[in-house]
């Protein structure tokens, strides 16, 4: 996995701008959002529901013999920006705590509701397991 980042360019915050991989097996994981193996929401609070939704896709990944050290791409959509915003260095803990210091290529996308009621945010991800 090479982490792409054009010359001159700053050094991204949070993400990387472009990882390129030569070959492995391709995991595709849905959009999970912030409720439990049993499809319960514990918590209104975005903070919350973000470990969850991370923690999920964590999940999704190990099932394929993946780690969070895989993932190439994830896309968040949160339906609250302000809170988002509000959350950021919550939302860093708690990345590091389950992602370390691997940040793959990202996107937030700012959407008016989610499917799965009181959802707040969704993350889906693409990574790539070595051969």
């Amino acid at each position: 996995m090479e982490l792409l980042l054009p010359d001159g360019w700053a050094p991204p915050i949070g993400y990387t701008n472009g990882i390129a991989v030569d070959s492995g097996r391709i995991v595709f994981v849905a959009g999970q959002v912030g409720w439990d193996a049993q499809q319960c929401f514990q918590s209104d609070a975005l903070a919350a529901q973000f470990e969850q939704a991370l923690k999920n896709v964590l999940a999704v990944l190990a099932a394929a013999g993946g780690e969070a050290r895989h993932i190439c791409r994830m896309t968040a959509y949160c339906c609250d920006k302000p809170a988002y915003v509000g959350a950021r260095r919550e939302l860093g803990a708690i990345w590091r705590k389950h992602m370390g210091n691997h940040y793959p290529a990202m996107s937030m996308i700012f959407v008016a509701d989610l499917l799965d009621s009181p959802g707040k945010i969704e993350l889906e991800a693409t990574a790539v397991l070595p051969r």
